[in-house]
């Protein structure tokens, strides 16, 4: 049995239907229940998909130019988040299907490794059942990379990051299961040239970048064929974003999950007073 969930868990799936509005709604969902799990409650695993989004990480959103790449990305329909767990941008839509472990710390101190670990044995099986295997560590070139990411063949399909509370803790992951990866890479990369000023060019109509590169922020440099749906890198296997979760719901299952509704579920209006709040906290 999976450390964190030897007991009773719950799993959450939403990503039959695709979120719109608000991104920060499902991190709200993350943090509110990863407090609730730190205060006694049932572990639970959430999945969900959002119909078009750019999620970012905290060390993005220093960037010089960091606004005005935000404020373009409004101007083309994407809804702009800055989450408070690791990692970097990423770029939600219908075919990105996302996983959060959200799990007491039992152990009392942080052990980042068990988190990742958690994840990636869940993806890991869940693939299997597919026929397919994965590779982890980091996929240079890629975006939000990290010593956690899952690939196939060279290319990466998942990132996981984490985000800590005191007594609890969530494990977050983007599968990109459908769609192409190329124009989600290239949309990361043209976000990073005017955040970063290292592009004077006018990507949209008064969107004009005047600044020079940040000099002491890092961020991803993100080259061409890094990245990669797991409907490309895994052809004929009948793998798409709804036969994937479900095989994610299978394993859990097995594990001893239960498809029910959690017995302390966050409400709406909870959700909503977290994501101004994280908005607030984060945004700025």
């Amino acid at each position: 049995m999976v450390s964190g969930l030897e007991h009773t868990f719950y799993i959450q799936d939403t990503s039959a239907r695709t979120l719109v509005g608000d991104i920060l709604i499902p991190f709200a969902f993350d943090e509110t229940m990863c407090r609730k799990v730190g205060e006694g409650a049932a572990p639970i695993v959430h999945l969900w998909r959002h119909e078009k989004a750019l999620v970012l990480g905290l060390r993005d959103r220093r960037l010089q130019q960091a606004e005005l790449g935000m404020r373009w990305l409004s101007s083309q329909g994407y809804q702009v988040g800055v989450r408070n767990s690791g990692g970097a941008a990423v770029p939600l839509d219908p075919g990105v299907l996302n996983i959060s472990l959200i799990v007491p710390n039992s152990e009392g101190k942080p052990n980042f490794n068990v988190g990742f670990e958690r994840m990636r044995q869940l993806i890991t099986e869940s693939l299997a059942r597919f026929g397919t295997g994965l590779a982890q560590g980091e996929v240079v070139g890629s975006y939000c990379p990290g010593e956690y990411d899952l690939s196939i063949d060279g290319k990466k399909f998942c990132g996981i990051s984490q985000r800590r509370q005191h007594k609890a803790y969530v494990v977050q992951a983007f599968i990109v299961v459908e769609g192409h990866a190329e124009r989600r890479a290239q949309m990361v990369r043209m976000f990073y040239e005017m955040a970063s000023g290292e592009q004077l060019e006018e990507y949209a109509d008064g969107f004009l970048v005047k600044g020079v590169p940040s000099p002491s922020l890092d961020y991803p440099h993100i080259r061409q064929g890094m990245m990669g749906s797991l409907v490309s890198l895994a052809p004929g296997r009948g793998i798409t974003v709804r036969t994937f979760a479900m095989a994610v719901q299978q394993t859990l299952l097995a594990w001893g999950g239960l498809a029910e509704r959690h017995p302390q579920l966050s409400s709406m209006a909870e959700l909503q007073q977290k994501a101004a709040e994280l908005r607030t906290r984060y945004d700025n």
